[in-house]
């Protein structure tokens, strides 16, 4: 299902552009070819050296990624941090007149509203398609850390804008890859509905083979989808577009390593791959540090109790806690937290 939501749009359809360049099918109608070998990124689960290259941040560093739909980058990337301060961003002392702010190199012609909306989705997203190879995790969390209440309910945390980035996520990725928790207690969908973008495949780590049969995404046949389980898991028959994959874990009862996750997907032609939950699967991988970035969204709600987001291994002092490059991003009430964990 595609939808056009006004602001950005066009922009939005210069970054899928730019990522069917990469060998995945973008805009509706573009051609798989899930076979391509990479010409760029990380091996899967390897841990090379940093270069920097991944994490554009401040404006000298935005400036070396290729403009987008005519816009210049110093133009388009400027704002730092995901600001909207409309002094920061214009220089223009505050003033609103409409005269004036078009009269900016790279404002001429643009409605302002546009404008922001452009650079903003141009800040985020332009990152994440200058490689044909990524893994990247989200979570959208309370501001005391929970994903979900006591009981599971989590319909919705963060906002509309959120729920609109999530599908821009999915619709830049190869594979969206979730545990059977997810899936038990959300009966997901992982489909690309709100934006214009093609499905990814969907992918269910379910090492015991909890997850029924009649989940909502092996019975609506709207993407291939990945049913991946251990040996101990009880055999299933499963018809395309389902697959039923077995993968060896770890240790029996302990999970799949988040790295033949990734060899296993990109032996498929998968190389591009969103961790979307639910907060153990994701604080897995992150442990493992097989991320390259990680979008945590944070909305202005307080819960006290409930399913608690990322855990990782206790720590006796800071210095020993994780401090990633982060640019932020105001999505609507929420704030969009852009982790870059591997530079």
């Amino acid at each position: 299902m595609i939808r056009n939501n006004g602001h950005g749009e066009e922009q939005w359809d210069a970054i899928l552009e730019r990522l069917q360049g990469l060998g995945r099918p973008g805009l509706p109608g573009g051609v798989p070819e899930r076979s391509r070998p990479r010409s760029g990124g990380r091996q899967a689960g390897s841990q090379t050296e940093p270069d920097g290259s991944n994490c554009p941040d401040r404006l000298d560093e935005l400036n070396g990624l290729d403009p987008l739909n005519g816009l210049d980058d110093r133009d388009v990337l400027h704002g730092l941090n995901g600001s909207e301060d409309r002094d920061v961003l214009h220089g223009m002392n505050g003033s609103e007149d409409r005269d004036e702010l078009n009269g900016p190199e790279g404002l001429k012609g643009l409605d302002h509203a546009n404008f922001l909306a452009d650079r903003k989705l141009t800040e985020i997203y332009l990152p994440l398609v200058q490689t044909t190879a990524l893994v990247i995790a989200q979570l959208g969390q309370t501001l005391d850390g929970r994903i979900a209440t006591r009981t599971g309910h989590s319909h919705f945390v963060t906002g509309p804008e959120d729920i609109r980035h999530l599908h821009r996520l999915r619709a830049l990725v190869d594979a969206v890859v979730v545990g059977a928790g997810t899936v038990v207690a959300d009966d997901p969908q992982l489909t690309v509905r709100k934006v214009r973008g093609v499905n990814p495949v969907r992918v269910v780590l379910d090492p015991s083979g909890r997850v029924s049969p009649q989940a909502r995404l092996f019975r609506d046949r709207s993407a291939p989808t990945l049913w991946i389980r251990s040996p101990r898991a009880p055999a299933i028959r499963a018809s395309k577009p389902v697959e039923g994959l077995i993968l060896d874990e770890e240790t029996p009862g302990q999970g799949f390593r988040p790295a033949d996750v990734i060899t296993l997907l990109a032996e498929r032609g998968l190389h591009r791959i969103l961790v979307e939950g639910g907060g153990i699967t994701v604080s897995r991988f992150l442990a493992a540090g097989v991320l390259d970035r990680f979008h945590l969204t944070v909305a202005p709600l307080l819960l006290g109790s409930g399913r608690g987001s990322v855990t990782l291994a206790p720590v006796d002092t800071l210095d020993r806690a994780l401090r990633p490059q982060c640019r932020h991003f105001a999505l609507g009430r929420d704030m969009l937290f852009d982790l870059c964990l591997r530079p």
